[in-house]
This record gives structure tokens, C-alpha cells and sequence, in this order.
């Protein structure tokens, strides 16, 4: 077999700029990488590293992409012009491992230049997020086309769920032995609770009392408006947390302001965090709640939920994707039903899925032993199934399998 020598990953996300699961993915994954060969990091932004088996390049935004067009494309033909910078610059790479969308292309336009195989993570499928044409306009078919274009031209998909790999063989023509799946991980020794609270204090939490957590964007994706729904039916007592920050339309954006105020009207302990918390802050918030809650309509895999479990705290989340491959029911958490509508991913009934949310809180924060055993197994179970090392050895041992 020849030897495997360097490894390229063309993200769109790098830190500091990381806004996602999948930015923390290549975070971790770059990392563990690089314990075993040289790694190459291509990203957007303006990052330069430069450290004995890790190299990180950014490449900037191209603000021509919003000029004489509909804004709204301004996404996706930035997407497909860096992915052609990072394609055509200088590459000693035997793999590109590319990560969502944004330099899916960039992978195959590497290939076809440097003679290479090229690699594609799926953290999310464009077919499976409709909404996103509220954000794209129209770049949303663009978006889909180079998706489509690289994973069907790919030397191998890989998919952080088995679900993700059902979708991803549903929806795409390929092969399924070029589909494995290789599942998010997570550094728990990062990761793990704390007894510091001054980052709850900062922002008005009592950590008292208890309390309900949600942290991720403001998207139709992470359902986070079917939380705001559910909360007239959460127990008064439990404060709730949302640690929640960049939507994705204004329109989403103006929903989710009318609904918080809606139901902050006549309830207090309503606390939303608008701004990107630092990790160990966020840590903090992890460590101290009661429940957290992961409410998507769509997650190919749900690291957030590995997060918390690894903070021993108890989660309730949408059965929906690679959530119900991370939790457990009645062992680290609880899973609530979500029958979506045909042909959508709004639910059939938003208000039984609001009703259930809230009755699966609720359990979990009048039951602490029950809270307690759920946190403990949740840890348990990130230590024995999900960490990096494991992850970055399988993920080389797939690299070798394509030279």
C-alpha cells in the first residue's frame, strides 16, 4: 500500500471563526490528525498557523460576490470562489478532506488538478434543509448542485450517522461501499463539569435554581422556535437558559423576538444570550443545568448533545437523525416524537411537539436522581464511544484504504 503522508482539509470553518458542530468537528479532528501525519488546513478567514504537523492558511471573503447580484447569492458564489483559490494553489497532499458544502467543490476541482482523492464529511445534506432558500434565494440550487456534483464524484463519503448514511444513498448516486460512516467525537477531558458558576452570574442566571438550556443558532434546522413554543408549558419554577446567536434570516430573527417576548410577558426566568459564548463559559452553562435540550428538526448527527452528556447533564431531544444514534432513552436522556409533514420539516403538529418538549423537561427537572443517573451515563458513555483519538485512527485508516 503507499505511503500516506499528508492529509489537506479544505473547511469552511476554522477557529477562531466557528460558528457550528461542523467547525468543531475539523477543529478536533485537524487536531487528533495531527498527532498521527502532517495536516494541511485550508479555511475562510484570515487564519495563518503554523505549528510541527499543522498548518492552517485562511482565505478571505470576495466582497465582489454581493455587487450587480441579488444578495442573497452572495453565499454560494463566495462558497465556489474560494473553494477554486484553494484548489488551485500549490498542493503535496496525498487526501482532501472536505467539510460541508461550502468546499465540497473545492475538493473535486483538487482532484481533478493535483491527482488526488478527495474525501467529503456530511455534516448536513442541502435536499434535506429547504429553508436554507430563505437565506440563499435561488444560490440555494447552486449550493445543492456543487454538493451533489462532489459527492457523487467523491472516493468516499463519509457520514456521522447511519441515518446520514441512509439519506445520503437515498438521495445521491453513489455507491454504498464508498459510504461509511465515522461518527463526531469529543475531547472529554475538555469537556467535563465544572463547580464554577461566575459565567452564569454574568448573565443573570441564578444557578440556585433550576434551570433548562438550549445553545446553538437561530435556524429552522435547530428548532429552537419549538422550544420558545413549549416554555407556557415548562414548570415556572425552572429558569431557561437560551444561548442563542446568529439567525439566519431577518425573518427568523423577528419570529424568534416576538416569540421570547410573548412568553416572557408573564413569566420570568426567561434568559436569552444573543452573543457566542467562549467554550469554558459555555462549559459552565453545560455543567450547571438541569436538562438540556436539543429541539432540531433536522441533525445528521447533533454534537451538542455530546457536549452536555459530557457535562453529566441529562439531555431531552428530537428523534430525528444521528440524535437517536448519541442519546439514549431512559439511560442518558429522553427522545421526543417528531412526525414531520410530507415533504417538509415543519411537524405535523407543532404544538404536540412544543407539549412534548415541555412534558420531557419537565420529568427530568422534578426528578434529580433521575437528572443525576442520566448525567453519569451520559459521561459514560462519551468516554467509551466518542473520543477524537479513535476517531482521527479510523479516519486515517479510510485515507489508506483510497491510495
Amino acid at each position: 500500500m503507499p505511503e500516506l503522508r499528508k492529509v489537506a482539509l479544505f473547511t469552511n470553518e476554522y477557529p477562531p471563526n466557528v460558528y457550528g458542530g461542523a467547525g468543531v468537528h475539523v477543529e478536533y479532528l485537524s487536531r487528533a490528525l495531527a498527532k498521527i501525519l502532517p495536516v494541511e488546513v485550508r479555511c475562510f478567514g484570515d487564519q495563518q498557523v503554523d505549528e510541527p504537523n499543522l498548518k492552517v492558511r485562511g482565505y478571505p471573503r470576495w466582497d465582489a460576490a454581493k455587487e450587480h447580484t441579488d444578495p442573497r447569492f452572495a453565499g454560494a458564489l463566495d462558497a465556489f470562489n474560494r473553494s477554486l483559490l484553494m484548489a488551485k494553489d500549490n498542493l503535496d497532499a496525498d487526501i482532501v478532506h472536505c467539510h460541508t458544502w461550502y468546499t465540497d467543490m473545492g475538493g473535486l476541482l483538487a482532484g481533478k488538478l493535483w491527482g488526488v482523492p478527495y474525501v467529503l464529511t456530511i455534516h448536513s445534506l442541502e435536499p434535506l434543509r429547504p429553508w436554507k432558500v430563505e437565506q440563499l434565494g435561488n444560490g440555494y440550487h447552486l449550493s445543492s448542485w456543487m454538493e451533489r456534483t462532489a459527492i457523487e464524484q467523491a472516493a468516499a463519503v463519509i457520514a456521522v450517522s447511519k441515518e446520514t448514511r441512509e439519506d445520503v444513498l437515498r438521495l445521491f448516486n453513489i455507491a454504498p461501499e464508498r459510504v461509511p460512516v465515522i461518527y463526531n467525537g469529543i475531547n472529554p477531558d475538555e469537556y467535563r463539569k465544572t463547580a464554577a458558576t461566575n459565567a452564569l452570574e454574568r448573565y443573570g442566571v441564578d444557578p440556585q435554581r433550576p434551570f433548562v438550556l438550549f445553545v446553538g443558532r437561530i435556524t429552522r434546522q435547530k428548532g429552537i422556535i419549538h422550544l420558545v413554543n413549549a416554555i407556557p408549558h415548562l414548570n415556572p419554577d425552572l429558569q431557561v437558559v437560551l444561548c442563542a446567536g446568529a439567525p439566519d434570516t431577518p425573518e427568523i430573527g423577528r419570529e424568534m423576538e416576538e416569540g421570547v417576548a410573548a412568553v416572557s410577558a408573564g413569566r420570568p426566568g426567561v434568559i436569552w444570550i444573543r452573543e457566542m459564548l467562549a467554550r469554558p463559559d459555555v462549559i459552565q452553562f453545560y455543567s450547571h443545568a438541569t436538562v438540556f435540550c436539543c429541539p432540531s428538526v433536522y441533525e445528521p448527527f447533533g454534537i451538542i448533545n455530546l457536549e452536555a452528556m459530557a457535562c453529566e447533564t441529562a439531555v431531552v431531544a428530537s428523534a430525528v437523525g444521528g440524535i437517536k444514534e448519541v442519546v439514549v432513552p431512559e439511560e442518558t436522556g429522553l427522545l421526543v416524537d417528531l412526525q414531520l409533514a410530507p415533504g417538509s420539516f415543519d411537524p405535523q403538529d407543532p404544538q404536540a411537539f412544543s407539549a412534548g418538549l415541555a412534558a420531557g423537561i419537565n420529568r427530568v427537572a422534578a426528578d434529580p436522581q433521575l437528572a443525576a443517573r442520566f448525567g453519569v451515563a451520559g459521561r459514560k458513555r462519551v468516554e467509551a464511544h466518542f473520543s477524537w483519538n479513535a476517531i482521527a485512527q479510523q479516519t486515517v485508516e479510510l485515507y489508506r484504504s483510497l491510495l
